[in-house]
């Protein structure tokens, strides 16, 4: 039964990817590239958008994550093995969400981070899909699913922050 689980849940990540990074040190996002009227390095103000006005703004792997709370599939991200100092942000609105000091190699496949860089960036809600029992991790602004929080994380906090790369930017630092 949980090789069936497995299975399944693999098969629909690897379908549900809607498309393949090409360039992976390219990382501007697209919704950077529209019209996006979310998107803002430094406002705090919560976004409230119509999926029809996130559809407009987003790449349709990002809506597929941010919206639809998908999953790309695992070793595709552009941050995957990224190494480069500075700020990580929500690819949505904007909101700064961790710095690269925080992030670990996981081996898990996606990019990894042991802490936020503060408690209102991040919003936690439980997650029990696919039989599971989970912590769902959304943007504190614009609700963005991010991927989820473990309890298995490097110290100081424990904690491995699994996050979908496609829904993430970067500013370098300096």
């Amino acid at each position: 039964m949980r090789m069936l689980l497995f299975t399944t849940i693999a098969a629909l990540q690897f379908s549900c990817s809607n498309a393949q990074i090409k360039n992976k040190k390219n990382v501007k996002t697209m919704s950077e590239a529209q019209n996006n009227p979310a998107f803002s390095r430094n406002s705090q103000e919560k976004v409230d958008m119509k999926e029809e006005e996130w559809k407009k703004v987003l790449t349709p792997e990002q809506y597929y994550i941010a919206r639809q709370k998908g999953t790309e599939r695992p070793w595709t991200s552009k941050f995957e093995k990224f190494d480069e100092k500075g700020t990580y942000y929500c690819a949505a609105c904007g909101n700064t969400l961790f710095q690269s000091n925080t992030k670990f190699e996981s081996g898990c496949g996606w990019p990894s981070f042991f802490e936020p860089v503060n408690k209102k960036s991040l919003l936690y809600l439980p997650d029990n899909t696919l039989g599971m029992q989970r912590t769902e991790v959304q943007c504190g602004r614009c609700k963005a699913h991010l991927g989820h929080v473990f309890e298995d994380g490097p110290p100081p906090t424990g904690l491995r922050y699994c996050i979908n790369g496609v829904i993430l930017g970067f500013e370098k630092k300096g």
